[in-house]
């Protein structure tokens, strides 16, 4: 029996949302994960009864939903004038996710300063603290992506907040691909914040400033930037990421949620989804 229950990103498929979740179901995962900020997937769009269909077509198929991406682009919540209409999206997507029977909802908040003084900081911390508060009353986690800061450093964050509805989304290949942190060693400090993961793997080519690069990609790819030349996401087993030892980790700190592939690159995203579950389950099945 698996120890870990194997989803799949959705959007990972390139296709419409209901042919992607048969797809997921078709390669043999138990859950999916769905962007939840536009289209039929907004919060503003699915509404009243079409929550309820929707539910049904997705446990039809015999999946769990493993978590909302409730990503909403830019700079995160780095910025306190964005903030007024992100907070309150935010708060909506944590309603539908909820309602559609998960409780967690995946995001990037931007770079987290190392300089407390910083306004980048204080906008960051008053928005999460809102929303953990918020995630607190209606029993959803808002859930931090790795990634921009060294695990130490998003703990020491997320230490600092007033509510405990702000967890984390482990990322492992973030970790490689961006900081170069270790990623076994941050699942241990993370350990009470870890509520949903990523299955990604990725190299380092060489160092890369993590606001450059998350800069980057806030501002939609413009710019002269090649990712390319600092950092390759991979297939699973192929990058920096030492699986056998990660789940090793989560296992240590008895984290028995999903462990959902995203695939952001590779001409066939079908077939490597399918070899990614095929090797989880190699690693996860007793």
């Amino acid at each position: 029996m698996a120890d870990f229950k194997i989803g799949v990103m959705a959007d990972s498929f390139r296709l419409p949302v209901r042919d992607a979740i048969r797809k997921a179901k078709e390669i043999g995962a138990e859950g999916v994960q769905i962007y939840a900020v536009r289209g039929e997937m907004d919060p503003d769009n699915l509404v009243g009864a079409r929550r309820r269909e929707f539910r049904k077509f997705v446990e039809d198929q015999g999946l769990e939903i493993s978590a909302l991406c409730g990503d909403l682009g830019g700079h995160g919540f780095e910025r306190a004038d964005d903030n007024r209409w992100k907070i309150p999206k935010s708060k909506k997507i944590m309603d539908l996710a909820v309602e559609l029977g998960t409780k967690v909802v995946t995001t990037h908040i931007g770079v987290v300063p190392k300089d407390r003084s910083d306004p980048k900081y204080k906008a960051m911390k008053e928005a999460c603290e809102e929303l953990a508060g918020y995630g607190d009353r209606v029993g959803a986690a808002f859930a931090i992506e790795t990634g921009p800061e060294t695990a130490a450093e998003l703990r020491a964050f997320l230490d600092g907040l007033n509510a405990r509805g702000v967890r984390v989304n482990y990322d492992p290949a973030n970790l490689v691909m961006v900081t170069g942190d270790d990623p076994v060693a941050g699942v241990e400090i993370l350990k009470d914040y870890i509520v949903h993961t990523h299955a990604k793997d990725g190299i380092r080519k060489k160092a890369i400033s993590p606001e450059v690069v998350y800069g980057h990609f806030a501002e939609g790819g413009r710019g002269n930037l090649r990712p390319s030349d600092y950092f390759l996401e991979t297939p699973l087993g192929k990058g920096g990421v030492d699986f056998p030892k990660y789940l090793a980790a989560l296992r240590r700190i008895g984290y028995k949620g999903f462990l959902t592939i995203e695939r952001e690159v590779g001409a066939n995203p079908a077939a490597d989804i399918a070899e990614a579950v095929r090797f989880l389950r190699g690693l996860t099945s007793s």
